[in-house]
């Protein structure tokens, strides 16, 4: 089945910004990661085709090769990627050797590569992300097969001298006045072939293990931060270095705060009597509780600001605050002694409604002065 555009798989156009593209990447990362799609199993060929598309795509170099000459260009099995076996250096090289009697040098490709960097999306509190701290981890990587070593081999074998490059690993073809140079089919490039694979790696080298590490979350990590945890990835290949893990950081929702930046959001309910005549009432804080005086007459959405009672972000030198946005809540469930006293109250403050509830007046002229003028 022949391979999808990388910019509609990313969604993005030719002409798209690194940015965007970056953008459009982690948008369907997080849709399509396994994790959050267990019992979705196209959603992991989808997400393997997003990274794909973006590691091509985010390489400058790579992506030049791929608007030329499309996946031919980046393909290291097509003989004209832009990195790795087959680039397009050794399409070509051969050509410009024999026109210009340049010299390339000699001897087969070790084809070190390094390894994949790997993701993990951790969910946390928001008190584990305010205060810090650790956890464990498990995470599935390929290690370094144990029965073969990473050779691929067969215990007691070893991998052989490619017979058709003879170890060099690049094969060159005559066309006419030509002499291309590329990519050898029977060992891509390696230089040998593996007669007895292992049978515990198939001859990759490689196994899909689990492992197990502690990460430490620093104090003030917010949504969207990652954590690089340095050579944890991937193994590299024919011992090339491994690559990184990032742990990204996700907050789960929290019952009572909603965090800004450093700040801290929360909505304070108070009785319509302590609304009118004032009272001091407890609020919680990430670090234990607080008093907050509430003034005579405060109206629905005043809100108090508790200074210092935030989150130090990890680049911050001060905590946020905690702002609290105040709610009057309506009375329910009354009594009909209750509901009597309340419209005596109603009764008593009728002849001077302006003077008790100024906004309702003040809201009431705007309507009437509204329909006056149309």
């Amino acid at each position: 089945m022949a391979k999808r555009d990388f910019y509609d798989i990313l969604g993005v156009n030719r002409d798209a910004a690194d940015e965007d593209i970056k953008k459009a990447y982690r948008k369907l990362a997080m849709k399509y990661h396994p994790d959050r799609n267990p019992d979705n199993p196209r959603a992991e060929e989808h997400f393997k085709e997003v990274k794909e598309a973006y590691e091509i795509l985010s390489e400058p170099d790579k992506r030049a090769a791929y608007d030329q000459y499309g996946h031919a260009g980046v393909d290291p099995q097509a003989g004209m990627g832009a990195a790795g076996p087959g680039g397009f250096s050794d399409a070509f090289g051969g050509i410009f050797d024999e026109i210009f009697g340049g010299r390339r040098g000699g001897g087969g490709r070790s084809n070190v590569y390094r390894g994949a960097d790997l993701r993990y999306n951790l969910e946390i509190s928001l008190e584990q992300a305010a205060f810090g701290t650790e956890t464990k981890i498990r995470i599935p990587t390929m290690e370094v097969c144990e029965a073969c070593h990473g050779s691929g081999a067969k215990a007691g074998t070893q991998p052989k001298t490619c017979p058709t490059c003879q170890g060099s690993g690049q094969v060159r073809l005559q066309q006419g006045f030509f002499s291309i140079q590329q990519t050898c089919p029977k060992c891509h490039g390696t230089g040998r072939y593996i007669a007895d694979p292992c049978g515990a790696c198939h001859g990759a080298g490689r196994v899909k293990q689990h492992k197990t590490l502690a990460v430490k979350i620093p104090a003030g990590v917010d949504e969207g931060d990652r954590i690089r945890l340095s050579g944890e990835g991937e193994h590299g290949i024919n011992g090339g270095p491994a690559g990184d893990l990032y742990v990204q950081i996700h907050l789960k929702s929290h019952a009572v705060f909603q965090r800004e930046q450093n700040d801290l959001h929360c909505e304070m309910p108070i009785s319509f009597t302590t609304a009118a005549l004032g009272g001091e009432i407890d609020i919680p804080t990430l670090d234990g509780a607080a008093k907050i005086r509430v003034p005579a007459e405060t109206q629905s959405g005043k809100v108090f600001r508790l200074r210092g009672k935030g989150i130090k972000g990890v680049r911050s030198n001060a905590h946020g605050d905690l702002l609290c946005h105040v709610v009057v809540e309506t009375p329910v469930h009354l009594t009909e002694r209750q509901k009597e006293l309340l419209r005596e109250l109603e009764d008593s403050s009728r002849d001077n409604a302006g003077h008790h509830n100024p906004r309702a007046k003040s809201w009431m002229d705007r309507v009437r002065d509204f329909f006056a003028a149309t």
